[in-house]
């Protein structure tokens, strides 16, 4: 028998670090263009992990995101007021700190500037913004066991909303929440992008009021359903292009190539995806990949540390790179809760 395949794999942990490694792994390289990351840092191959293990914003959030969901469930049912009530405090927290000095995003600070108020959480949400800040953050809510799909994408969406409103970086969210619960599952890579397709086909006309309130008004669109629409089909036309080339890309090549730079949701969620997709049993391989492209490089390779994590568990990772990460200590914590 192989224990290997049996032992427990601990999908929380594997996800959460994994998402750790790779923001750190792609701190020093975005912005940068791929010819000068190889002429700095050498072959995409060989990249290691900065000696001090420091992330960036993308696992401060995603920390602040667990620790909102943790207090919410620790009150009961997770349910939208229970849960937009501790992450509004934990990302108000998080604004404030002297730790959050990582070239935050603009929209994230502008929404948490006043989030600091007592307006309406969908006053502060900036409704135009589709950029990557709302999935790079949205893996915890994929880790939790026992929740309904409705509970999920709920939460995954209204963590969004909270800074980012556009609809494609609330179903961007959805879908990289959906993508993480999945793998931890046990569900096989080579499918994952027809099953998220479908999700969305499904889910492209569903407006979740019940957690978002109100917010689509706040947009020039018509109705809630053209609001929802309008995000779902931007998310369906990049799953497209990566099932076309999910199979015949060429690692060698920057994956932004394929998918996009990943600068907004939808092309983050892509390009994490492909670059977990081109290497889903060498976790490694898929964060180098994904830390040396032309793109968001950190944000890119967090998410395919999320999705290599969640596919594989704790022992994907090297002992030798896990111990190193920043936070290290509250990943783990958090993980150990939701793989208990």
């Amino acid at each position: 028998m192989n224990h290997a395949r049996t032992a427990v794999k601990r999908a929380a942990t594997g996800s959460l670090i994994g998402l750790a490694l790779g923001d750190a792994l792609g701190l020093p390289t975005e912005f940068i263009d791929v010819p000068r990351i190889i002429s700095w840092y050498g072959p995409w191959r060989e990249l290691e992990l900065p000696g001090n293990g420091r992330v960036t914003d993308d696992t401060q959030m995603a920390l602040a995101f667990a620790r909102g969901i943790r207090t919410a469930m620790d009150r009961g049912v997770l349910a939208p007021r229970r849960l937009a009530r501790p992450v509004r405090e934990e990302f108000v927290d998080w604004y404030r700190s002297p730790e959050n000095n990582r070239a935050p995003g603009r929209t994230c600070m502008v929404a948490c500037q006043l989030l600091t108020t007592d307006v309406p959480w969908q006053d502060a949400s900036q409704i135009h913004s589709k950029g990557c800040g709302a999935n790079m953050r949205v893996t915890p809510i994929g880790l939790v066991p026992g929740l309904s799909d409705e509970q999920r994408a709920g939460a995954a969406q209204l963590q969004s909303a909270l800074t980012h409103g556009h609809p494609t970086a609330l179903a961007a969210s959805d879908l990289t929440a959906r993508a993480v619960h999945l793998l931890a599952g046990g569900a096989d890579p080579a499918g994952l992008v027809g099953q998220l397709r479908s999700y969305a086909y499904e889910n492209r006309s569903r407006y979740h009021e019940e957690w978002l309130g109100d917010l689509w008004t706040r947009s020039q669109d018509p109705s809630a359903r053209h609001f929802t629409e309008r995000g779902w089909d931007e998310c369906l036309a990049v799953l497209e292009r990566l099932d076309a080339v999910q199979r015949t890309a060429d690692p060698e090549l920057d994956p932004c190539t394929y998918t996009g730079d990943g600068w907004i949701a939808e092309e983050a969620l892509a390009t994490g995806l492909l670059c977990f997709l081109l290497f889903p049993g060498e976790p490694l391989t898929a964060l180098r990949r994904a830390a040396c492209t032309r793109g968001d490089s950190d944000s890119i390779a967090a998410l395919a540390g999320a999705f290599a994590g969640a596919h594989l568990g704790a022992d994907a990772w090297p002992a030798e790179w896990a111990d190193r990460v920043e936070y290290r200590s509250d990943l783990v914590a958090l993980g150990a809760l939701w793989d208990a």
